[in-house]
């Protein structure tokens, strides 16, 4: 991926994206549930934030030929 500012947005349908500054197509789309907004008490922006910064750290170690422990094995995510 070319280097490039990126931006959080959260769009008017509620939907908080990832992007390039300089593009409105969205890299990474987040939605939380009206359930999740209110458990998480309206700080579903933040929560949006830190799993994006964790995604793009991730991405560069990948991108760097680093470990970021993954397995052989199918993995469950919940």
């Amino acid at each position: 991926m070319p280097t490039s500012f990126l931006e959080i947005v959260e769009l008017p349908d509620g939907r908080i994206v990832l992007r390039r500054a300089d593009e409105e197509e969205a890299l990474v789309t987040l939605e939380f549930s009206a359930d999740a907004k209110g458990f998480l008490q309206g700080q579903h922006i933040e929560i949006a934030k830190a799993m994006f910064n964790v995604g793009v750290q991730m991405a560069g170690r990948l991108a760097e030929g680093g470990d970021v422990g993954m397995d052989e094995d199918p993995r469950v995510l919940h």
